[in-house]
């Protein structure tokens, strides 16, 4: 019930990040279905789409190394109940797997972990669903990195994995990384993420099983009450936008900005009575209706930012939408602080 979106407490951890990391505070509210007066509602969940667009940005700015940064940000307990999970079992191995269980507290429930334990060897698996097929080097830097950082806290003590697995390519410099993890020994392009341990499932972690029941508690009290802001047609225009803004107009993008497969997608659209192109139309017009009638843009950049290779063709859409050409709507439904701007330009000219 909860696909495509993840809790507030998480979307406010990443934007913090952002600022720490100089992106631009404007920038970061332009992005469609992020609202920082929601960051402090502890029992909502927000668009993932829109979290997805600040890691981007992030991993654009800073490279891989922005994981460690938003990792140094969530010091412990700001993720709540989930930070302590890491101390729910009376063993390391127990403790990993009531966290892995109960990781919808704190992500999109596309994004996981599991823990296996084979003999002494403990490795702990993000799981992210197959629906996310682009990686973005900084949340996966992140994902690992904090996990790793909750462990030597429950612990006590300073684990070093002998193994990083890694499905981003090997970058051009990875000593922050090898700072990160404590270990040189990283993999690139492998399957699937993971960090592997020697001898440390038996580290003990909670003496008390009576608050290791409280934080299991809590934890699951916390996915239960849990309310999504906005609808689900909400957060598909949101996944839409960010897609478009990063120039592309691919279902398969929206789906993965949703952390839902692209047949979960069709077949939502279809229990809507709509699809894909119709979704897509929709967000187009709202895009360029705002752009018309709030800028001065000519209308071929509209047209390369809703996702047209050409004017021509967007002005066939558009007639076809709104059954005037652009600039004919344009001169008609002008906002007011537009034809100021035009005036003023007039003047200057004139």
């Amino acid at each position: 019930m909860f696909e495509g979106t993840l809790p507030a407490r998480t979307a406010a951890l990443v934007h913090a990040a952002a600022l720490r990391a100089g992106l631009s505070p404007v920038e970061l509210s332009a992005i469609p279905g992020l609202d920082p007066g929601l960051f402090t509602e502890q029992s909502l969940r927000i668009s993932s789409g829109a979290v997805w667009r600040i890691w981007e940005l992030l991993d654009a700015a800073e490279g891989p190394t922005a994981g460690r940064l938003v990792v140094d940000t969530a010091e412990r307990g700001r993720l709540g109940v989930w930070d302590y999970l890491f101390s729910s079992g009376p063993t390391l191995a127990e403790s990993l797997h009531t966290m892995c269980e109960l990781k919808s507290v704190v992500s999109t429930p596309s994004v996981g972990s599991s823990t296996v334990v084979d003999g002494g060897i403990l490795t702990v698996y993000d799981t992210t669903s197959s629906a996310v097929t682009e990686v973005i080097p900084a949340m996966e830097v992140f994902l690992l990195g904090l996990v790793l950082r909750r462990m030597r806290e429950a612990t006590g003590e300073h684990l070093v994995p002998v193994r990083v697995a890694l499905t981003q390519p090997s970058p051009r410099n990875h000593r922050g990384l090898i700072e990160e993890f404590g270990t040189a020994r990283i993999e690139f392009d492998a399957p699937c993420s993971a960090l592997t341990f020697i001898d440390v499932g038996r580290l003990p972690t909670c003496s008390d099983p009576h608050l290791a029941r409280i934080y299991r508690h809590h934890a699951e009290l916390q996915l239960a009450s849990f309310r999504v802001h906005g609808d689900w047609d909400g957060l598909l225009r949101n996944a839409i936008h960010g897609s478009l803004t990063h120039g592309s107009i691919e279902l398969n993008d929206v789906a993965h900005r949703m952390s839902i497969s692209p047949r979960t997608l069709q077949r939502r659209l279809h229990e809507r009575g709509t699809t894909w192109r119709d979704a897509l139309d929709s967000v187009r017009l709202e895009q360029a209706t705002r752009l018309l009638r709030e800028t001065e843009l000519p209308v071929d950049v509209i047209a390369a930012r809703i996702g047209y290779a050409d004017a021509r063709a967007f002005r066939r859409a558009f007639i076809r939408w709104k059954d005037v050409p652009p600039n004919t709507f344009r001169k008609h439904h002008r906002a007011p602080s537009a034809d100021l701007a035009s005036v003023g330009r007039a003047d200057r000219t004139g």
